[in-house]
């Protein structure tokens, strides 16, 4: 068929339809439309020639026109759609590489086949307009809850429809005891938005811990404000849940704010998530006093923080035990999430018993080493004494606080522990020599005789050894197996070498030995790089023998 002027403004009424119907620019459609019919002409007039058709907005006319492009003559390869700047001559005034020259050619006359491929373009391109439209549309709204409707589930996946395309609600994002219907109305988190090949792919859930962050946001205008803040949430879906809130107005209770009058903002928020029963938790910048919060509703009696193992141990009464810990673990498990914190519980009389024994061990050593009776020894641990460095570098006025204790006491005292620790040290010397430890680990600032057996055992023999070690090689660390964190023992840990004191000395035996500049260094750590960079002054101070072991 050939495009007449009776169907001329038939074009416009078809692309106007489609886009209205698809709700996408009919700008677009029209496009489309221009694209099948070039696809069409070259089908006509030949493959290699550059057929481009033009629709007008207002009168829907057709023209088609054939493009050629002047070119370099070595450049000259496609003779239909390319030529010389001497052909060109022919056609335009002074003629340059790079201009364009257009004619009008006749309008084709469009046969089945042609109409059907015309079709099939004009059909997938308004399909790329509408996952276009759908995705731009969505793709602001990951983060946000939204109302759908059910239309199907397959495989205990629900398919929402959300207006303007379809949702999937997979089923580990929902409650195990939840079902749904066809038609049923559903609210859900917008978790993620994706562009793919087939669609954007939008996935719902109604367990992660934004979905009730996003309800208290609904329920509670204080956190919408922005006068409270919610600082953490964790879940346990369809069971129970903790949330922890803070108030910027000294006059507005975060807690109570967010339970609503006789209960009300929590009690909408409980209904939504089937009945799931929430904890509402004013948060702390103190972790401990955030984490007897967190713990509740049972008492604690002490909290123990290791920040650097990222773990904190609670001591709670004998009889709230079952209580702190929950049934099956739950309440430790959401605190644990609400503070990022692997948490270990024991009972005053688990924890007084370890006391003990750490106090009978320290007694045992100083008795030892320190050639003490028993009653003396215990002075010495009941003073906060817990090794012999301590008690051989300390400063002698605070041996003389201990009861009994004079200068020639405290003298004596401090003769007898730097003997010993001489004497480990001597030990110590002798075995790294057998080891074959070489003069460069010995002469290294910074490594007590006692590490550097340590290191020898481990197979550390000399400077560049040790300059290959990563820091948690030496000081220990944490890394994540299938969900729990496991500890890595680090060869120098039982000296109480912490990570930046290891990543200090690692970086400072690289310097010495040339595989790290040092003024690199340092202009890294002013630009805050992370990785192995450490402060450059520190590395300076090392090498200069300023810094202590």
């Amino acid at each position: 068929m050939a495009i007449t002027s009776a169907n001329q403004l038939e074009l416009l009424q078809t692309a106007e339809a489609v886009a209205r119907e698809k709700m996408i620019d009919p700008g677009l459609v029209i496009e489309a439309m221009e694209e099948s019919l070039a696809r069409a002409a070259k089908s006509r007039y030949g493959a290699e020639m550059d057929i481009r058709v033009s629709i007008d907005r207002k009168t829907g006319r057709a023209t088609f026109t054939r493009v050629r492009t002047v070119v370099e003559d070595e450049e000259l390869e496609n003779y239909q759609a390319e030529f010389t700047v001497e052909q060109a001559k022919q056609y335009m005034d002074d003629p340059k590489v790079g201009d364009v020259y257009t004619e009008e050619v006749p309008p084709v006359e469009m046969g089945r086949i042609a109409a059907q491929s015309a079709k099939q373009v004009i059909l997938q391109k308004v399909r790329e307009a509408e996952r276009d439209r759908q995705f731009e549309e969505f793709k602001d709204r990951a983060g946000t809850i939204i109302n759908g409707q059910v239309k199907r589930e397959e495989y205990g996946n629900v398919i929402v429809d959300v207006g303007a395309g379809e949702a999937i609600l997979r089923r580990n994002e929902k409650f195990g005891r939840e079902s749904y219907r066809p038609n049923d109305r559903i609210r859900c988190f917008v978790k993620d938005v994706r562009r793919e090949t087939r669609g954007p792919q939008i996935f719902l859930s109604r367990t992660a811990p934004e979905f009730m962050a996003e309800l208290f946001k609904m329920e509670v205008p204080e956190i919408y404000d922005g006068i409270i803040e919610i600082k953490a949430v964790a879940r346990d879906p369809g069971s129970r849940a903790k949330i922890a809130v803070i108030s910027y107005d000294n006059s507005i209770d975060p807690v109570g704010a967010c339970v609503g009058m006789r209960g009300s903002r929590v009690q909408a928020v409980v209904n939504e998530l089937q009945g799931e029963k929430i904890d509402i938790i004013p948060w702390n910048e103190d972790t401990p006093t955030f984490l007897v919060n967190a713990l509740q509703p049972a008492e604690v009696s002490k909290v123990v923080l290791d920040e650097d193992a990222e773990r904190i141990e609670v001591v709670v009464p004998d009889e709230q035990l079952s209580l702190a810990i929950g049934r099956r673990g739950q309440n430790v498990r959401l605190a644990s999430q609400l503070t990022g914190l692997d948490i270990d519980i024991m009972t005053e009389a688990e924890e007084s018993e370890r006391r003990q024994k750490e106090f009978a061990e320290r007694t045992q050593l100083f008795m030892d080493t320190l050639d003490l009776d028993e009653f003396f020894a215990q002075l010495l641990v009941a003073e906060g004494f817990t090794n012999l460095e301590e008690v051989a570098y300390v400063e002698q006025d605070e041996l003389l606080v201990i009861d009994g204790v004079d200068e020639g006491t405290a003298e004596e005292l401090q003769a007898r522990a730097r003997d010993f620790i001489d004497e480990q040290n001597r030990k110590a010397i002798e075995r790294a020599q057998e080891l074959g430890v070489q003069d460069s680990l010995f002469s290294f600032e910074g490594l007590t005789p006692q590490m550097i057996q340590a290191l020898a055992e481990d197979g550390v023999l000399s400077l560049e050894d040790f300059a290959t070690c990563a820091d948690w090689e030496l000081a220990g660390g944490w890394t994540s197996q299938n969900g729990e964190r496991v500890k890595d023992d680090g060869v120098l840990e039982p000296f109480g070498i912490s990570l930046e004191e290891a990543q200090t000395l690692v970086m400072t035996a690289r310097v010495m030995l040339g595989w790290v500049d040092l003024a690199d260094l340092e202009a890294d750590a002013e630009e805050g790089e992370e990785g192995e960079a450490v402060d450059g002054e520190e590395v300076t101070d090392a090498l200069t023998g300023e810094a202590g072991a």
